[in-house]
């Protein structure tokens, strides 16, 4: 093939990444005159199945939308009806709250860097041929998820799609032996990440940089999972209830999920990435030295990092799950109540892949009117597309197969979650 010859990347099932998708990449040169992430699982219809539902209900219809993330399903539809609804979660119960979050946050990161993205990095097709030299570190990358699994078994009932949580807390708070019979498999957890860390430090990173608009949740003093005000690397500093004025979503014609771009600038980034670099200062002390030692800092713009960021968010996750629960008093009831009322309500979360936008309309008797749910991959798809673009010099200049893997790693630098992104454009007939 000729060095300018027009020539086409195709991957018709995109592999370990969570869903169903495809990627066409159309190269003249080195440009990229057309990327499309064509998400093709069936749209699900989550936000019309909720209307007409009790607002007690949304916790556990929405965590069934992803197996991965149910924790951040949970966690927005309770925040956003507890606004709606004039309720606070504080003290013990915001704590455990936070606590689950951690376990979520370490089961999927652990899964996807271990099992879906390190492979790439040392030129593995999958985890089990990679484990056929680097076993260790394929058995860790398991242990440590299960960790995180556990963690979230113990306060949700069960490891996927948790049943323990409802709006106003819990149905049942955990003991104190409970969960200290957990903290020697945490620890043991802490000290892995830190020594994966150390290790994926060292594998080749491609060189790519984006000058991306970065949004995620800040809190005055937590690294963000729940609660905060969304700001962007471009001065955007808003309440969550102010999200619909600042961020919109489209249809476009090759792909079931939505667009998000922020409303007057384009497409930006949620996700670790942006986690870390908005944040850097809400680290742990010692997480924040372990991340200099992997030679990270911010801005970090390099989204092949990201595998290296979501170790140190992991390193966070257990640093907090163990401070959690070395401080646990169990709180006095297990919930708060919930008194129904007329309103609106928002909530925002950050899901291990971003931030995670819920609203709701409730009526007087506390039934649901209105649903919005905005997924980070719906958010993401613009700017892993630009990645794609921004790449092309690279793609171009390789041989197709080695192009190819190229770009499906590119685009697992983001982790997408297709089956969380999938909606259906809204069908308009038009009769003459």
């Amino acid at each position: 093939m000729k060095k300018n010859e027009p020539r086409t990347l195709e991957v018709d099932y995109l592999t370990r990444v969570e869903g169903e998708a495809s990627l066409t990449v159309r190269l003249e040169g080195d440009r990229a005159t057309d990327v499309r992430l064509a998400i093709f699982e069936p749209p699900r219809f989550f936000e019309a199945l909720l209307r007409g539902r009790s607002y007690l209900e949304a916790p556990d219809i929405t965590s069934r939308i992803c197996g991965i993330c149910p924790v951040a399903y949970l966690t927005s539809a309770c925040l956003a009806m507890e606004d709606a609804l004039g309720v606070t979660v504080e003290g013990p119960l915001r704590a455990l709250r936070r606590l689950l979050y951690c376990g979520e946050w370490i089961e999927s990161h652990g899964l996807h860097v271990f099992l879906l993205h390190a492979p790439d990095f040392l030129g593995y097709p999958d985890a089990l041929s990679m484990a056929k030299q680097h076993g260790e570190w394929v058995q860790r990358g398991l242990r440590i998820k299960k960790a995180g699994n556990s963690l979230v078994a113990l306060m949700g009932g069960r490891a996927i799609h948790p049943i323990n949580v409802r709006v106003g807390g819990f149905y049942r708070a955990p003991t104190r032996a409970e969960l200290e019979s957990l903290l020697p498999e945490l620890r043991w957890g802490h000290d892995a990440t830190g020594e994966s860390l150390e290790w994926m430090a060292r594998f080749p990173f491609p060189e790519l940089e984006r000058d991306y608009e970065f949004v995620s949740l800040r809190h005055p003093d937590e690294y963000p999972i729940a609660g905060g005000r969304v700001v962007s690397s471009e001065g955007l500093d808003i309440d969550v209830r102010d999200w619909d004025a600042h961020f919109v979503e489209e249809q476009v014609p090759y792909t079931n999920a939505l667009h998000a771009r922020r409303v007057g600038r384009g497409a930006y980034l949620c996700g670790p990435l942006a986690r870390f670099n908005l944040n850097f200062d809400r680290l742990h002390p010692s997480v924040r030295e372990a991340a200099r030692r992997a030679g990270l800092s911010v801005p970090c713009r390099n989204p092949f990092r990201a595998l290296l960021v979501r170790l140190v968010e992991m390193l966070q996750a257990f640093t907090e799950a163990i401070r959690l629960i070395e401080a646990y008093e169990a709180p006095t009831v297990p919930h708060v109540d919930t008194p129904s009322r007329a309103a609106t309500g928002y909530g925002a979360s950050e899901a291990p892949r971003g931030l995670l936008y819920h609203r709701y309309t409730l009526d007087a008797d506390g039934t649901i009117q209105d649903a919005r749910i905005v997924p980070p991959t719906s958010q993401n798809q613009r700017s892993i597309e630009d990645d794609l673009r921004v790449l092309a010099p690279q793609l171009a200049s390789r041989a197709h197969a080695e192009a190819t893997r190229l770009a499906e790693q590119a685009i697992r630098n983001h982790d997408p979650c297709i089956s969380c992104a999938t909606h259906f454009l809204t069908l308009k007939v038009e009769r003459t």
